[in-house]
C-alpha cells in the first residue's frame, strides 16, 4: 500500500485534533489516517514552521508555546476556509461533521441538551458535544462552536443571540423558614444561614435592587461551586441560597422551597448564545440556533 499523502489542509486539522485530545492516536483516527503517519505529518509541519509544535514523551503530548500561539490561527484559518466552501456549495448545505456547544451546567442539561438530541434525530451526519460547565469558556481557544452565557455580555466581535432573560433569587425550605423566621429586609439576611454559590458571590457579595445598589456582605455558613449542591443544601434546610429562577422553577411551584424578599430582586440576568462571527454561516451552528428557537420554552422572568 502507497503511503498516504496528507495535504496542508488536513495538517491543519490533525494539528488541530492532536491539540485538543493530545494524542496522536485519537487524532488519526478521526482522519483515517495511521498514528505513524500522522507523526510524520505533524513533524513536516513543525520542519516547514520551523518551530516545535508539541513536547512529545513515551507517555504524554503536550502543547508548545508556539503550538498554543498556532494553534488559535489555525482554528481560525480553518474556519474561514470552512466558511468559503459552505459559500460555495450554498446556503442550504446539510449539517454534517462535529458540532461542539458549552453551556452551564444546569441549563445545559434542562434545555440545551434536548435541542441536541432533536438536532441528531433530523441530522444523521452530525456530530456533538456538549460541555457542561459553570465557568466561562473561550470559544476560539477550546474549539467551542456555541456558548450559551447567562450574563450581560462584554463588548467583544462574538455575535449573540438572545433567549430571555432570568432572575436571581433568594429561596429557603419551608422547614427552614420555620425555624428561623422569614427574612423582611435585606439586613435580616446577617442574622441568617447562607448557602453560597461561588459564581453568584463576586467579592463575597449579593447585590439587590435594579441598580444594585444595597449590598450584603457574605459570611455564608456553607459556600459550593455547584448549582446542584447549592439546591441540594437549601432543601435539606442548612440556610438561605440564591440562584437563577429557572434552577428552582419547579421547587418553588411544587412548594418544596419559598422565594424570599422578593421585592429586592435585582434586574433580569439576559441569556444569550455566542458564537464567532465567522461561524454565522456555518449549517451546523445554522441548524442548533433554529432548533433552539424550536425547543427551548420562553424564559423570560421565569
Amino acid at each position: 500500500m502507497g503511503e498516504i499523502i496528507i495535504d496542508r489542509i488536513d495538517r491543519l486539522r490533525l494539528f488541530i485534533g492532536v491539540a485538543e485530545c493530545l494524542s496522536f492516536v485519537e487524532a488519526a483516527r478521526a482522519l483515517r489516517i495511521s498514528a505513524a503517519a500522522a507523526s510524520r505529518a505533524i513533524a513536516a509541519l513543525e520542519d516547514d514552521l520551523r518551530v516545535p509544535l508539541f513536547r512529545r514523551t513515551t507517555r504524554a503530548v503536550s502543547l508548545t508555546q508556539e503550538g498554543a500561539v498556532y494553534l488559535e490561527r489555525a482554528r481560525t484559518a480553518l474556519a474561514e476556509l470552512d466558511a468559503a466552501a459552505i459559500d460555495l456549495r450554498g446556503e442550504n448545505a446539510e449539517p454534517r461533521g462535529s458540532l461542539i456547544i458549552s453551556a452551564p451546567v444546569v441549563f445545559g442539561r434542562m434545555h440545551i441538551l434536548p435541542v441536541v438530541n432533536a438536532l441528531l434525530s433530523a441530522h444523521r451526519r452530525l456530530n456533538a458535544q456538549l460541555v457542561l460547565t459553570d465557568r466561562v469558556v473561550r470559544l476560539v481557544d477550546e474549539g467551542i462552536d456555541i456558548a450559551v452565557r447567562i450574563a450581560d455580555l462584554a463588548d467583544s466581535a462574538l455575535h449573540a443571540v438572545r433567549l430571555g432573560d432570568v432572575r436571581r433569587v433568594l429561596v429557603a425550605s419551608p422547614d427552614y423558614l420555620a425555624r428561623r423566621g422569614t427574612p423582611a429586609r435585606l439586613t435580616d439576611l446577617y442574622d441568617h444561614c447562607l448557602v453560597a454559590f461561588d459564581n453568584f458571590a463576586v467579592n463575597d457579595e449579593w447585590r439587590f435592587g435594579v441598580m444594585e445598589k444595597a449590598v450584603v456582605k457574605l459570611a455564608p455558613r456553607l459556600r459550593v461551586n455547584s448549582v446542584d449542591a447549592t439546591i441540594d443544601a437549601v432543601l435539606h434546610g442548612v440556610g438561605i441560597g440564591r440562584l437563577l429562577s429557572y434552577q428552582v422553577a419547579d421547587l418553588v411551584v411544587g412548594g418544596r422551597l419559598i422565594e424570599v424578599l422578593a421585592d429586592q430582586t435585582p434586574y433580569p440576568v439576559p441569556i444569550h448564545m455566542v458564537f464567532q462571527a465567522n461561524r454565522q454561516r456555518s449549517p451546523n451552528v445554522r441548524a442548533f440556533l433554529d432548533q433552539a428557537k424550536l425547543t427551548i420554552p420562553p424564559l423570560l422572568m421565569r
